[in-house]
């Protein structure tokens, strides 16, 4: 291995240059040495935009080459299983957005093969590293609210609101033959969306911080509904269509310690990106982390506590939350005051996954085993849905 990591990014949309591509850019652990897109002039474009010195247009050419050690996935949700794949098969550690694979049990097998060779994963569950959550896992983990035993994650923002905005907002000047989905009404049949975007990383900081106390989910109900019915499919089409797909859903479960986790998502609730609030409720108080943008003040996270053990007698205001400072520490050593989210939380998603990697040991955070975890409970949610039912985990045996 070289000196510094060398780093090959697969997708040059937005999302890579807002978030992905900064991350590699400002860390000196690595070296981002080629950007890939089929649609050749998106490379082009990242390329000239970052000083990026190599374009190529071939996700497996540039897979198979032998001065890669990192594969960052940044596409079209079909193309992330395959991909890395083959970034596995080629004894490349990968980096990959959000589903990893649809289902649950082909993300454990890829994980599988990972770890038979030695390789480190990481998947897109961008929120869990914003600095609020990190540190709120620290305080966790000392005992700050003593016992967790209750979690409630919530998404709410505006960015399906319009029905003008695209179910898929990309712009292409060749489109996959890929199904047409969400064409049927039955609410049964609905499309799974928002809780597979935002919900799975919400999802996966609660069960992070129930698993600080030896918790996990066993069984859950969920329901699952389709507010705005209408909309663009396509980002270059003018045409508005009835799609049936996840656009909001709501749901409970019990944990095998007899504790509540309860989530909603949402991307039709008015509010701003990315919109993410993750309470945790303990038997000596309680924490809530905040990720949203406000475009008044910048802030983009907030982390507060209430101390849930104030004395009877005291004022009030004795279990009023109260907004933490959260250490320096937390954020990577590239970000830049004023950074936007995406940049800002991705840039430390980045930063830890270049220092598991560089470190050399056991330690291997939002990689495919949870991915799969979270996966597996999406798809029980789903299921839920489908048969009007509570669902136990785990989904095998």
């Amino acid at each position: 291995m070289a000196d510094k990591l060398r780093v090959g990014v697969i997708g040059c949309g937005r999302w890579s240059k807002m978030a992905h591509i900064p991350g590699w850019m400002r860390s000196d652990l690595c070296e981002l040495v080629a950007v890939c897109d089929r649609d050749k002039s998106r490379a082009v474009e990242a390329a000239e935009l970052f000083g990026i010195p190599e374009v190529v247009d071939s996700p497996e050419e540039l897979i198979r080459r032998d001065d890669i050690d990192v594969i960052d996935v940044c596409t079209n949700g079909e193309a992330h299983e395959p991909l890395s794949a083959l970034a596995l098969e080629y004894g490349k550690h990968v980096l990959v957005e959000k589903p990893v694979a649809q289902d649950y049990r082909r993300v454990k097998e890829l994980d599988e093969i990972a770890k038979a060779k030695g390789l480190k994963t990481k998947v897109g569950l961008t929120f869990r590293y914003a600095p609020a959550v990190q540190y709120m896992f620290d305080l966790v983990r000392e005992g700050k609210i003593g016992t967790p035993w209750l979690y409630n994650g919530y998404e709410q923002n505006s960015q399906f609101l319009n029905p003008q905005v695209a179910r898929d907002k990309r712009k292409r000047s060749e489109w996959p033959d890929l199904p047409i989905v969400g064409t049927d009404p039955d609410p049964r049949a609905i499309v799974v969306a928002s809780l597979e975007g935002y919900g799975a990383p919400t999802i996966d900081i609660g069960l992070e911080l129930i698993g600080i106390g030896g918790d996990d989910i066993e069984k859950l109900v969920c329901q699952m509904a389709n507010l705005l019915h209408e909309r663009r499919r396509f980002g270059d089409s003018d045409h508005v269509e009835p799609i049936n797909w996840d656009d909001a859903d709501m749901w409970i479960a019990r944990t095998k310690k007899g504790n509540l986790f309860s989530m909603q998502t949402s991307f039709v609730t008015t509010g701003n990106y990315p919109g993410i609030t993750a309470w945790i409720y303990g038997d000596k108080g309680a924490l809530k982390a905040t990720l949203i943008a406000d475009p008044e003040t910048g802030a983009i996270q907030k982390l507060e506590y209430a101390d849930g053990w104030a004395s009877p007698d005291a004022d009030a205001a004795a279990v009023k939350y109260r907004e933490l400072e959260i250490p320096d520490r937390y954020w990577n050593p590239g970000h830049q005051e004023g950074d936007e989210w995406p940049t800002a939380f991705y840039g430390c998603l980045i930063q830890n996954f270049l220092e598991e990697i560089t470190s050399g040991g056991e330690k291997n955070e939002g990689n495919f085993e949870q991915s799969a975890r979270v996966q597996e409970l999406i798809n029980a949610a789903t299921l839920s849905h489908r048969e009007e039912r509570w669902v136990y985990l785990p989904l095998e045996g």
